[in-house]
């Protein structure tokens, strides 16, 4: 007994079946660039958050050597993260599993207020790099007194 596909006769179903090939195409196709549903993930990964005072930026950066980075303030509100992963190399093995990445990467962002560039601090240890930018006077929050009658 020879099988075969069950071709409905219903027109609905054909075109049902056609939108059911289209998306799968449309969501092979963006798997391919190895990101989930096509959004590739940036890296570094960035914590920001902000206080009264200023912006903190947190990145994880395992193995990364600090004369491999680089970081950068343009403008009043651009911030700018570069660097160069080394491959890892054995010298004796056999690899298994690679996920980890190399190469170079850069990362921009652009800040939601206004850092004086010249009071920005990073610190860098154990993987974990660590920028504090204060905010420019005209960007802290400021308290205005309420007066009555």
């Amino acid at each position: 007994m020879r099988l075969s596909r069950f071709q409905p006769y219903n027109p609905i179903f054909g075109q049902l079946q056609q939108l059911q090939s289209e998306m799968n195409r449309l969501f092979q196709r963006w798997g391919d660039d190895g990101g989930e549903l096509g959004l590739q993930r940036q890296y570094p990964l960035l914590n920001v958050w902000e206080d009264g005072a200023a912006l903190h930026v947190e990145a994880e950066l395992p193995g990364l050597e600090l004369k491999d980075l680089e970081i950068y303030v343009t403008g009043d509100n651009q911030l700018s993260i570069k660097g160069q992963q080394r491959e890892q190399q054995l010298e004796k093995g056999t690899w298994h599993r690679q996920e980890r990445g190399s190469g170079t990467f850069a990362r921009v962002l652009t800040l939601p207020s206004d850092v004086d560039r010249e009071k920005v601090e990073a610190r860098f240890e154990n993987g974990i790099l660590q920028i504090v930018l204060p905010k420019k006077e005209s960007a802290k929050p400021r308290k205005i007194q309420v007066k009555g009658e």
